[in-house]
């Protein structure tokens, strides 16, 4: 066949990896076998906020698959709660194998029996994988050892005193215990092969950062950006709004770790404003949630309030100013401050006037109400810069722009947090700055650049700003895909005691969920094939107590935010959902809420879980029908060229 210049160009840097037709022939022979293997198990998880035991404990134990594998493999051998200690072993193994060990006399028989037992079930975990991607999990201190191992039959006859003579001299070694702690944590790693988190890590709980971590440290995973997380990545990049938004939140309840000990930002400067300017007010609106006197004496409890009114007011002012900066927005109505009366103490809202709660404003200008002062100003600067300078936030928000995106289609389903942002009338909502107008798709893919721009442009202002106020209107915009709200009532909450003006408008997306016909035109419009594709999608509590049902629009839509946040689980009666999407279909597991570390590894309590079926597929799925498959059948074609370029002598072998 013929071949142009431009391909002979490519071949011959593909020749440079594949140096011969015997190369080239291998690569093919094993990139086939490999679409043949059964698709990769993924996990989807949603809105995790900072509940970091719950998180790690369902990380650790695959969403409940590695206990159903221990019941599949050891069905009439062991006992429960042999199995119930095989189990809490592999979750956390250098606290229960030191728990055990302490009760036993014979350490060597518990090893001996332990490893190969480990062993078993690490084989059937890792029966779907290439044997190159089982070595390439590995950890290096065991690598050889443990790939004879996982490849020997303990049954063959001629290979017994083989497989026992390794595991033998492991014990002999004082090597037993760290091999165990080896093959606890391949059979994690094994467990699920890759993770998705469609949004919200941060706020509320305590270990936001704790939860950073573990992803940072996990083998496969993306992420879809929530509201909560990208108001931290605008804190990051230096967005003023951003970095009070995400004080006043932490305030609000009571929930500083993430901040003070995650990220060592210190909010003393902002103490100290609160006691000069706010030191007699009783801020009383401002006490933090969530903070009792079994956590918080009354004396922190009300410095808390102080400092929590002063960053509201110092947000409020921030928030006015791009608002006045971005007039396409179109969120004029939240420009309240302005409408003030303080000396009759009420606000003017349209046409009706309402009495305020709190009336003392010590730092509102009423003839330029969104004007900082100088002393709040000086505040403002030292939290960003704390921001900023946070070695360890900056490097979790690397990871964030790095591994996360504001949608994600992926193996012929699509992820987002929020919505998609439409009309009343079903239509899709347009976002338009100037004569341009941007909605569904197009929308996503600008804000998602522009936030990127926000963060990592170092030599345009005007260019950097414009991003970071794009990072700001996604956390609380009016038509952003991440809130999904007409407005946060932040001022309403505190300021106005009646509730009618508290009211968030969900978008009119959330009134088409169970929209078959919506569903299917959403998937269109981003690539997907709405006979086959799915929407995950996370952001609003599913009401799982009040028999609201997850999957929507005829299995189209899958809503997975179950409230892995003790503050939503009132709300949800469970405590978070896990998609599970294998070869064999999708499956739903709602959670019950985790006890504590302590207690699964104490007492062997595992997460309870309920497993349903949304969809079984007709045929087992293989890495064929992945996007990794299409990727490799590419590459197998690109391959095929290669061989014909080799043989019919426009390439030269080189041996």
């Amino acid at each position: 066949m013929e071949m142009n210049e431009r391909d002979l160009h490519y071949l011959r840097l593909l020749a440079q990896q594949y140096s011969s037709i015997q190369a080239a022939s291998t690569e093919i022979i094993n990139l086939s076998a490999i679409l043949n293997l059964p698709k990769g198990t993924e996990h989807f998880i949603s809105d995790v906020h900072g509940e970091y035991e719950a998180f790690v404990h369902v990380l650790r134990n695959a969403s409940g698959s590695i206990r159903s594998k221990i019941d599949d493999v050891f069905a009439n051998t062991l006992l429960e709660r042999e199995k119930r200690e095989l189990a809490t072993l592999i979750y956390y193994p250098e606290r229960k194998m030191a728990m055990i060990l302490r009760q036993l006399a014979d350490h060597d028989e518990w090893y001996r029996i332990t490893i190969f037992r480990l062993i078993r079930l690490c084989r059937v975990v890792a029966s779907k994988y290439t044997r190159s991607k089982v070595r390439k999990a590995l950890p290096h201190d065991f690598a050889y050892i443990l790939e004879e191992l996982l490849h020997e039959q303990e049954s063959d006859t001629n290979k017994q005193e083989y497989y026992q003579g390794i595991v033998d001299t492991i014990i002999t070694l004082d090597r037993a215990g760290a091999c165990i702690v080896a093959l606890a944590y391949l059979i994690q790693r094994l467990g699920i092969d890759h993770m998705h988190i469609t949004g919200d890590v941060y706020d509320r709980g305590p270990g936001a950062h704790i939860i950073m971590d573990a992803l940072m440290g996990y083998h496969s995973v993306d992420i879809q950006w929530g509201n909560h997380d990208i108001v931290w990545m605008g804190a990051a990049a230096g967005s003023q709004a951003c970095t009070a938004n995400v004080i006043r939140v932490s305030l609000r309840y009571a929930s500083m770790a993430t901040l003070e000990n995650g990220y060592a930002i210190s909010v003393l400067p902002l103490a100290s404003f609160a006691l000069d300017v706010y030191g007699d007010d009783p801020c009383t609106q401002f006490l933090p949630k969530g903070a009792d006197e079994r956590t918080y004496t009354d004396h922190e409890r009300l410095l808390m309030a102080r400092m929590h009114k002063a960053i509201t007011i110092i947000q409020l002012k921030l928030e006015g100013q791009i608002i006045k900066r971005r007039p396409h927005y179109l969120m004029e109505d939240r420009l309240l401050i302005d409408k003030i009366d303080q000396q009759r103490g009420v606000i003017r809202l349209g046409a009706a006037e309402y009495p305020l709660i709190d009336t003392n404003f010590p730092t509102i200008n009423p003839a330029d109400p969104y004007a900082l002062t100088v002393e709040e100003q000086a505040v403002l600067d030292q939290l960003q810069h704390s921001f900023v300078q946070s070695e360890k936030l900056q490097r979790h928000v690397r990871f964030l722009f790095a591994h996360g995106s504001m949608y994600l289609v992926h193996n012929g389903n699509l992820l987002y947090h929020g919505c998609i942002p439409m009309n009343e009338d079903g239509s899709y909502y347009a976002l338009k700055v100037g004569d341009e107008s941007f909605f569904a798709k197009e929308f996503m893919d600008r804000v998602d650049r522009l936030a990127r721009q926000g963060y990592f442009t170092t030599d345009d202002p005007a260019q950097k700003q414009y991003g970071q106020d794009v990072m700001w209107y996604l956390w609380s915009g009016a038509h952003s895909p991440l809130f999904g709200k007409d407005k946060m009532a932040t001022f309403e909450r505190y300021f106005i005691a009646d509730k009618a003006t508290h009211t968030e408008r969900k978008n009119p997306y959330y009134t088409f969920l169970s929209d078959v016909a919506m569903a299917e035109q959403i998937l269109t419009t981003f690539g997907l094939d709405p006979a086959t594709a799915h929407i995950v999608n996370g952001h609003v509590p599913v009401k799982a107590n009040k028999g609201e049902n997850p999957i929507k629009a005829g299995g189209k839509l899958i809503v997975i935010d179950g409230g892995f946040s003790k503050a939503y689980q009132q709300q949800t009666g469970i405590a978070g959902y896990t998609l599970i999407y294998n070869s064999f279909g999708l499956l739903l597991v709602s959670h019950y809420p985790f006890v504590s570390t302590e207690k699964a590894i104490e007492e062997e309590i595992d997460i309870h879980s309920d497993t349903r079926l949304v969809e079984r597929v007709s045929r087992r799925l293989r890495v064929r029908d992945t996007d990794l498959g299409h990727t490799i059948e590419r590459q197998i074609d690109d391959l095929n060229l290669l061989l014909t370029a080799y043989r019919d002598g426009y390439i030269k072998e080189r041996r």
